[in-house]
């Protein structure tokens, strides 16, 4: 059993893959967790982004920032960029310090969303869950440090 209900919910026999936390410059800003069955990750089956926050951040800022990740890592179909933006803006809340936001890639290829174990909604797009999680995950990622740790590489 995962250490958040919400994954249990999601994935079998959840285990940790790897964590890290996030710093920018000399600001923490989040704990990552990524769950995934038996801890071994495989994009194709369930997995779980867990973000414990360690500042206030504004949901705006969150979809923003990673609409900018997306396209460092050359997704470049602004219909879809805009589209997602406007998405994330409805599902992702002002988050304080000490909050979690749980994601979970599911066996459809939904993105659903938590905040502290409350739904904050669901993105049935694929491509939009693959991108979003590439943010971490990918190895074009921003932060290639942070993606070894949670890949546990």
């Amino acid at each position: 059993m995962a250490n958040e209900p919400i994954i249990d919910k999601y994935i079998e026999t959840p285990g940790v893959v790897g964590s890290a936390k996030f710093e920018f410059i000399f600001w923490d800003v989040y704990f990552a967790t990524l769950y995934a069955p038996n801890g071994n990750f495989n994009s194709d089956k369930p997995f779980a982004l867990s973000l414990k926050y360690l500042r206030d951040f504004e949901g705006s800022a969150i979809a923003k920032r990673s609409v900018k990740e997306m396209e460092q890592q050359g997704f470049a179909d602004q219909t879809k960029l805009a589209a997602w933006q406007k998405v994330m803006l409805d599902v992702f809340p002002n988050v304080k310090k000490g909050q979690t936001i749980v994601g979970v890639a599911d066996a459809s290829g939904h993105a659903h969303f938590y905040l502290d174990q409350r739904s904050l909604g669901v993105v049935a797009d694929a491509d939009f869950t693959q991108r979003f999680f590439d943010i971490w995950l990918n190895e074009k990622t921003s932060e290639p440090k942070l993606r070894e740790k949670l890949l546990n590489l």
